[in-house]
C-alpha cells in the first residue's frame, strides 16, 4: 500500500502497464460510482487496474475490468469484485472523449485511482496502442539514460 501525500491526494493505485503499452496523449479525472465496501476496500489498498479499460455508452462511460477484492468485514454488502462501475463526469467531457475514441487507435485506459478530499478518483488517459517497436526504442532509451546516470555518478 503505497500512497504518496501532496494536497490531500492519495494514491490508491497507479496501472504502470498503461504507459509501457499506451502513448498518452491527454488525460482526465473523473469520479466513480462505488459501494460503501468497496471504498473501504480502496482504503485497504486491494484493487487492480491490470487489464481495464473505459467505454463509453449511452452518454455515460463506464470503467470495465477493474478488480476491487471483497471486503473482509463486508458480508452480504460485499459487490462482484470485477462488475462495471460508472464513471461521473460532465457531459461534454463525456461526448468530447467519445468523438476522439471513435478516430482509429484510441483507446481509453485507466492511469490510476486516488482518494482526493476522501472522493474515490481515477485518472484515465487518452491513449494511442504502442508497437512493437515503438516499446523497444522507449526501453533502449530508457537503458541509455541509467548508464549516462550512472557514468555521471560515478565522476
Amino acid at each position: 500500500m503505497i500512497f504518496t501525500e501532496k494536497k490531500g491526494i492519495k494514491i490508491a493505485a497507479q496501472n504502470r502497464k498503461a504507459h509501457h503499452d499506451y502513448f498518452v496523449e491527454d488525460s482526465f479525472e473523473a469520479g466513480i460510482e462505488l459501494a460503501g465496501t468497496e471504498v473501504k476496500s480502496i482504503r485497504a489498498g486491494t484493487l487492480n487496474l491490470k487489464d481495464s479499460y473505459c467505454s463509453i455508452k449511452d452518454g455515460e462511460a463506464f470503467l470495465i475490468g477493474m478488480h476491487i477484492s471483497p471486503y473482509e468485514k463486508g458480508n452480504i454488502f460485499n459487490k462482484d469484485p470485477e462488475r462495471v462501475r460508472r464513471l461521473l463526469m460532465h457531459k461534454r467531457e463525456i461526448r468530447k472523449l467519445h468523438a476522439l475514441v471513435k478516430q482509429d487507435g484510441y483507446t481509453l485506459v485507466p492511469l490510476s485511482v486516488y482518494f482526493k478530499n476522501a472522493r474515490v478518483k481515477v485518472q484515465i488517459g487518452l491513449c494511442r496502442g504502442k508497437k512493437n517497436y515503438d516499446k523497444r526504442d522507449a526501453a533502449a532509451q530508457r537503458d541509455a539514460k541509467r548508464t549516462i546516470d550512472r557514468a555521471m555518478k560515478s565522476h
